[in-house]
C-alpha cells in the first residue's frame, strides 16, 4: 500500500503544534492503526472548487480543503451511515475547542443511553468542532474530532463528519468562520 501511494502525487502534511492540554487529552484517546488511505496529504485538487472551500466526499470518506494552485489537503473521515447521512452546502458559523456535547433530541430518542458530555478525551466530539449552518439555521451537523479513531474510513456516525483529533486540529487552525462546506 505504501509503495502504491508513493507513486501518486501525495505529499505528507506535518502535524500542527498542539497545546499541553491537547497533548494530554489526546494521549488518553485509544490509539488506532492508521490506514494510509486516510492519512493527511497535500494532493492535486480533485474538486474544482475555489481555494478555502471544504469538500466532503462521503462515498470516498475523504475531506478536502482546497488550496491555491489547484492543490488540496486531503483528510480521511468517518461519515454518517446511510440512514443518517446529510449532503448539502453550509458554512462554518461556530468553532470550538474540546466542546461539550449535548446530543439532539432525535438522537436521544434513538439511543436513550447518550447523554450530555463535558469536553475532554471521553467526549465524542473530540478535540475540535466546526458547526455547520445553512444561513442562520444550525444543521445540527458538525465536522469534529473523535474518541473512536478506529472508525475513520467508515460510514458510522449519525451524520457528522468525524476526523482524527490531530487532523481536526489542523483543519480548525486553517479555516476561518464562514468557510464554505460542500458535503457530497
Amino acid at each position: 500500500m505504501i509503495a502504491a501511494l508513493a507513486g501518486c502525487n501525495f505529499k505528507g502534511v506535518p502535524d500542527p503544534q498542539v497545546s499541553a492540554r491537547d497533548a494530554e487529552w489526546m494521549a488518553k484517546v485509544p490509539k488506532a492503526e492508521e490506514d494510509p488511505r486516510f492519512g493527511r496529504y497535500l494532493i492535486d485538487d480533485p474538486t474544482g472548487e475555489a481555494p478555502g472551500t471544504i469538500v466532503v466526499d462521503t462515498k470516498e470518506r475523504q475531506l478536502y480543503l482546497v488550496q491555491p494552485n489547484r492543490k488540496a489537503i486531503r483528510y480521511g473521515v468517518a461519515v454518517g451511515d446511510e440512514a443518517y447521512g446529510w449532503t448539502g452546502t453550509a458554512t462554518i458559523a461556530r468553532k470550538a475547542e474540546w466542546p461539550d456535547w449535548n446530543p439532539p433530541a432525535e438522537m436521544k430518542a434513538r439511543w436513550p443511553h447518550v447523554q450530555y458530555t463535558k469536553g475532554g478525551p471521553d467526549n465524542p466530539l473530540g478535540a475540535r468542532a466546526l458547526y455547520l449552518y445553512e444561513g442562520n439555521r444550525d444543521t445540527l451537523y458538525r465536522i469534529h474530532g473523535t474518541n473512536e479513531p478506529e472508525k475513520i474510513g467508515y460510514a458510522v456516525s449519525s451524520g457528522c463528519i468525524r476526523m482524527r483529533n490531530i487532523d481536526v486540529i489542523d483543519l480548525y487552525n486553517r479555516v476561518p468562520l464562514n468557510t464554505k462546506v460542500i458535503v457530497r
